[in-house]
C-alpha cells in the first residue's frame, strides 16, 4: 500500500530517472497508475495546449490499464523487469501491434501492425508501458526539422519554441526533454539520435552496425538503419539499452553480434571514468569551410566543446588535438556513384508483411498524395531507381568505401592509442523553424554512419544567452559502447548541464493559466 506520509500526488515526474522511479515503488510511495497518470496529464498541459511541443501523434489508450496490471503484479511479485512502469515515448516508425504506425505519413494513416518491432517486444518484456508514438520526419527523410502529413504543424523545440528539434526522432527528443514520458527509442539513419538529442539536451545511443535490430522500424536504408534509446541521463540510457541490444533472428546483420554483446552494459556506469582515458578531438567532423573558406561552424557551439574538451581533461583524460584520417578526401572519392536503395528497402519491408502491408510500393505513395509537400522531390527521386542495391555497381563502390574507411578509422585510433575521439554532434545551434538556408551544422552523417562504429551524443552546454542546447558525440571503435559508456558517464557527472527546460515548467503552467 501507498504510505498516507508520501502520497503518489508528492512525487515529481519532471527529470526523474528510472531508478528514483523504482525506489519510489520499492517505497511504496508511488504506483505505476499515479505515474503514468502523471506523464498523461504533461502530455494533456504542454504538448496540443500550452507551448504546443507538438511531438506526439498517438496515445496510448490503456496506458493505465497496463499500468494496473503492473501494480498487481508488483504487489505479488515486486519489480517485474528492469523497465518496470518506465512510460516511453517510441517513434512512430517502429511497428506497434496495438497502435498506429505511420513513418510521419498519412499513406499509414490507421495502420496497426501484426506484431510489434523487436525493440518494441523487448522494452515491453521488460516491463516499459509504450505511453505514446512520436512525431518524426515523414519517412526519416530529413535531418533538419520534424514535420510531416500525419500531424499538422512541425514539433517545436521546448527549449525555444520558435526552434527546430532536429530530425529525424524529433517528437522522441522533444516529449522526452519535456518530460512527457520518462524516455524514449528513436532510429538513427544518419543523425537522427544524435542529432535531435543534441538540439533537445538529451543523451542518444547509435549502436555498432549490428548490435541492436531493427526489425518492425520502417526502413529508411537498411545499411546504415540503427534503433536506440534516446534519454535524459546516460544511466537510463544504458539502462534501455541493456535491453534492447543482442541477436535477433528476424535481423540478420544482428548475427555479427556474436560474442560482442556484453552481459550488463550498466557495469559500465563507473565513477571517475576519464581517469586515463586518451581522447582524440575529430576536427575533421566539424571544421567544414565555405565554398569560399570561411568557416561554418558557429563560434559559441565552439567555444562550448572547446570548454568540453578541458572539462574532459580536468577530470583525467589526455586530450590529443587533433586527431584525424590523413587519407579521408581520398577514401571519400572512391564512393562511386549514386545508391537509390529506399524504394527497394521500403518495397521489401511492405512485401514481407503481405496483406496487412497499407502500401506496396512508392508508386503507391506518390499516386495517393498523402505525404508533405516537402518530400515530393524525394519519393520521385526514389521512385525513378532501377537497380536493386545488390547490383548496382554505386552501392558496391559504397561498401568498398566503407570498409576503407573503418580500416582507416581503427588504424588511426590505434595508432595515436585513443579510447574515443570526440566532436560537436552540431557545430551550429537549432535553426528558427522554417529556416533551411542558414548553415545546418550537423555533423552526424560521416563517421558513426559510414563505418557503422558507435556514438553516443551527451549534452555539453548552451548557446545564445545560456538557451539553446548542444551536445558533444564520443565516437568509438566498433564494438566499443562499454568504453563510450564509461566516458560518457564520466563525463556528464563531472559536468551535469542537463536541465529541463523552461516552456513546459510547473511555473509556465501556472503562468499560462493565469492569462
Amino acid at each position: 500500500m501507498v504510505s498516507a506520509q508520501a502520497a503518489p500526488s508528492a512525487f515529481k515526474v519532471e527529470e526523474t530517472t528510472i531508478f528514483s522511479v523504482h525506489a519510489a515503488f520499492k517505497a511504496h510511495t508511488l504506483t505505476c497508475h499515479a505515474l503514468v497518470a502523471k506523464y498523461l496529464a504533461r502530455i494533456a498541459a504542454y504538448d496540443k495546449q500550452g507551448p504546443a511541443i507538438n511531438a506526439i501523434i498517438t496515445l496510448n489508450p490503456n496506458a493505465l490499464v497496463v499500468a494496473d496490471s503492473l501494480d498487481k503484479r508488483f504487489a505479488r511479485e515486486g519489480l517485474t523487469g528492469p523497465l518496470h512502469c518506465v512510460p516511453m515515448i517510441v517513434k512512430d516508425n517502429f511497428e506497434t501491434k496495438d497502435l498506429q504506425t505511420t513513418a510521419g505519413s498519412l499513406a499509414l494513416k490507421g495502420w496497426i501492425p501484426r506484431q510489434d518491432a523487436t525493440m518494441v517486444a523487448r522494452i515491453r518484456d521488460a516491463g516499459a508501458i509504450v505511453l505514446a508514438k512520436s512525431n518524426m520526419a515523414e519517412w526519416a527523410f530529413s535531418p533538419y526539422e520534424t514535420v510531416n502529413s500525419i500531424l499538422p504543424g512541425y514539433t517545436k523545440n521546448p527549449y525555444a519554441l520558435d526552434r527546430v528539434t532536429a530530425g529525424s526522432s524529433g517528437g522522441t527528443a522533444a516529449a522526452v526533454a519535456a518530460n512527457e514520458g520518462e524516455s524514449g527509442l528513436g532510429s538513427d539513419t544518419g543523425n537522427s539520435i544524435r542529432g535531435p538529442s543534441s538540439h533537445n539536451d538529451l543523451v542518444g545511443i547509435r549502436s555498432t552496425m549490428g548490435l541492436t535490430s531493427r526489425a518492425g522500424v520502417v526502413p529508411l536504408l537498411n545499411s546504415s538503419d540503427i534503433a536506440g534509446p534516446m534519454a535524459r541521463t546516460v544511466s537510463d540510457a544504458v539502462e534501455i539499452f541493456n535491453v534492447v541490444a543482442g541477436e535477433d533472428p528476424a535481423d540478420p546483420v544482428t548475427a555479427s553480434s556474436a560474442g560482442h554483446r556484453e552481459a550488463d552494459y550498466r557495469k559500465f556506469l563507473v565513477a571517475g571514468g576519464l581517469k586515463g582515458a586518451r581522447i582524440g578531438v575529430l576536427r575533421q567532423a566539424y571544421e567544414h569551410p565555405d565554398r569560399e573558406g570561411r568557416p561554418t561552424q558557429d563560434s559559441e557551439v565552439v567555444a562550448v566543446f572547446m570548454k568540453a574538451v578541458k572539462d574532459l581533461e580536468k577530470a583525467g583524460a589526455t586530450i590529443v588535438d587533433p586527431a584525424g584520417i590523413d587519407s579521408l578526401n581520398a577514401i571519400q572519392r572512391t564512393g562511386g556513384g549514386g545508391c537509390a536503395a529506399f524504394k527497394y528497402d521500403l518495397e521489401r519491408y511492405f512485401a514481407a508483411r503481405g496483406q496487412n502491408a497499407p502500401v506496396k510500393s512508392v508508386d503507391d505513395i506518390l499516386r495517393s498524395r498523402a505525404y508533405h509537400p516537402s518530400v515530393q522531390l524525394k519519393l520521385q527521386a526514389e521512385q525513378t531507381a532501377t537497380i536493386p542495391p545488390e547490383d548496382n555497381p554505386g552501392c558496391k563502390a559504397r561498401e568498398a568505401m566503407r570498409e576503407r574507411f573503418r580500416v582507416a578509422v581503427t588504424a588511426m585510433m590505434d595508432s595515436l592509442h585513443l579510447d574515443a575521439l570526440v566532436y560537436p554532434t552540431w557545430s551550429n545551434p537549432p535553426r528558427l523553424i522554417g529556416d533551411l538556408n542558414t548553415p545546418a551544422g550537423d555533423n552526424s552523417q560521416l563517421f558513426s554512419p559510414t563505418t557503422g562504429f558507435p556514438a553516443i551524443n551527451v549534452p555539453m552546454g548552451y548557446t545564445r544567452n545560456n538557451v539553446l542546447p548542444a551536445g558533444m558525440t564520443f565516437f568509438g571503435r566498433a564494438w566499443s559502447e562499454g568504453k563510450l559508456i564509461t566516458l560518457a558517464y564520466g563525463y556528464e557527472q563531472a559536468t551535469h548541464h542537463r536541465r529541463a527546460p523552461a516552456s513546459t515548467s510547473a511555473s509556465a503552467a501556472t503562468s499560462s493559466k493565469a492569462k
